[in-house]
């Protein structure tokens, strides 16, 4: 079955919409990831087909080396500031998506905590999940 995923910032300045299956949905610990967020992680569902994913409205954009190295471009709304996607220099045709931005954030099925390594005892996630100290390779 494919899902519809839908979803923008807090003023509606930015929508996007994709359908299709997540190849990825996480919680990342990255220190980048904390930081953006104001807790301990964010979380996001990862699609491989960037061109399949139709966003109106003008993102900010900011660039930061994640910890392994590689180019990050974090896209928010300039008016209201809400976080609405990622996409990686090293891998152009992905787009992570945050969870918190989906219409429904219901959607998001979280199978992994990524950059463990990072985390804070006060940050509990969801113990059962696949946890990896790096970003699996």
């Amino acid at each position: 079955m494919t899902n519809t995923y839908t979803g923008g910032c807090a003023c509606g300045a930015i929508r996007y919409k994709t359908s299709g299956e997540p190849i990825f949905e996480n919680h990342c610990q990255c220190r980048a990831c904390q930081q953006r967020s104001g807790t301990g992680h964010s979380s996001y569902l990862t699609f491989a087909a960037r061109a399949k994913v139709s966003i109106t409205g003008e993102a900010t954009i900011w660039k930061v080396a994640g910890d392994s190295g590689n180019m990050k471009a974090h896209a928010f709304c300039p008016t209201c500031g809400t976080p609405v996607f990622l996409t990686f220099d090293a891998m152009p045709d992905l787009i992570a998506i945050h969870a918190t931005s989906l219409d429904d954030p219901g959607q998001f099925e979280p199978k992994a905590v990524t950059y463990n390594m990072r985390g804070h005892g006060w940050d509990a996630l969801d113990r059962s999940l696949q946890i990896f100290e790096k970003m699996p390779g």
